[in-house]
């Protein structure tokens, strides 16, 4: 017997072309009737970029444009997943949208994901990949392996193209 999904942690970059990877989250959501937590991840700005801010705005200003910044990128993840729902589940059983909860973070992408998946306690964690040369994984490394690697649940990594 399959094991029961109840939580699924879907990670987004929220980049052109990343919805298949979500249809698989809501798919496995309406198959088990379980619910998603809509993750993107904020990558801290280098240290150098961070003292040229510093250089224009004070302390203050700088946590207040990162929280207005946090909740602008909040309020477009519930956009997307809004749209998501009128254009392809209308009418449809699968999922309700207060099936899904947005959540955006700040960090590196690999350890927050593993971090918000532990938060959870999710069964799967479903994530997309873009096809990038083998030079630019060996540098830059990828954060679908990353997680895949260093998760201790499963790790759902959907092929993503730019035209999808």
């Amino acid at each position: 017997m399959l094991p029961d999904v109840k939580k699924i942690l879907y990670a987004s970059d929220l980049e052109q072309g990343s919805r298949p990877a979500f249809r698989r989250a809501v798919s496995l959501c309406g198959h088990y009737r379980s619910e998603i937590t809509y993750l993107h991840v904020i990558e801290p700005l280098p240290a150098s970029a961070q003292n040229l801010v510093r250089n224009i705005l004070n302390e203050e200003e700088l946590e207040e444009r990162q929280r207005e910044g946090i909740d602008s990128l909040q309020r477009k993840v519930k956009e997307r997943i809004e749209r998501f729902c009128e254009s392809e589940l209308e009418g449809s059983e699968i999922m309700d949208p207060s099936q899904v909860t947005a959540r955006v973070e700040e960090g590196t992408p690999w350890r927050v994901i593993l971090k918000v998946a532990d938060e959870i306690e999710a069964d799967v964690i479903v994530m997309g990949v873009r096809h990038h040369s083998a030079m630019e994984k060996f540098l830059l490394g990828s954060t679908p392996n990353k997680v895949m690697y260093n998760s201790k649940r499963p790790v759902l990594i959907v092929p993503l193209t730019d035209d999808n």
